[in-house]
């Protein structure tokens, strides 16, 4: 399913048909982070970035093997077993302050770190969704473009957007109402 839906998306960038009011520049742009993209993903770089780049994707590559290591019911687990081996050494070590202070430098140690790698693994998997909704929206026929990129909207902006989802939903309410009301009147004179 994946190749097939990447294959068409290849074929549409390439095509140019992905977006008929697209300018041929944004087309270009396009095709050329689909095949950055897909060199990536085949091993190929095609870029030769500076140190900062490459610190950025390494940094990107730890995260998301972190969070995908971290997040299972293996690590659970061993968390749960690091703890219980702290605690069955307490008597060891007669609860003395230093037997206590290593546990709690190493899970400060431990939540500092995984407070940025958590934080950029969210920040990517936001913006891709983000990215893959706006593009939705801007290559659907009678979907408003302008709710592309809500996420760079002030808070008031984003309240207005808001308050008038809720007054069209209410407004599909109640226009669903009598409707609903015409249909249990029909189906209880059937019977």
């Amino acid at each position: 399913m994946k190749n097939l839906r990447r294959q068409f998306l290849d074929r549409s960038f390439l095509r140019g048909q992905f977006d008929a009011r697209s300018s041929n520049a944004a087309s270009d742009e396009r095709i050329a982070i689909a095949n950055q993209t897909n060199n990536r993903k085949k091993g190929k770089e095609t870029d030769k970035s500076g140190l900062f780049c490459r610190v950025r994707d390494v940094f990107r590559i730890i995260a998301q093997r972190t969070a995908r290591t971290l997040g299972t019911a293996w690590a659970f687990c061993a968390a749960v077993a690091v703890i219980f081996i702290w605690g069955a050494t307490g008597p060891t070590f007669h609860y003395s302050d230093t037997w206590q202070l290593i546990i709690n430098t190493g899970t400060t140690i431990v939540t500092f770190l995984m407070v940025f790698l958590i934080q950029n693994t969210q920040n990517r998997d936001a913006k891709a969704v983000h990215l893959k909704l706006d593009e939705l929206i801007r290559a659907l026929k009678g979907a408003r473009n302008n709710l592309v990129d809500l996420e760079g909207l002030s808070d008031e902006e984003l309240k207005k957007l808001e308050t008038e989802f809720i007054r069209i939903r209410k407004k599909a309410e109640q226009a669903e109402k009598p409707a609903k009301g015409v249909s249990e009147i029909q189906s209880a004179q059937s019977f």
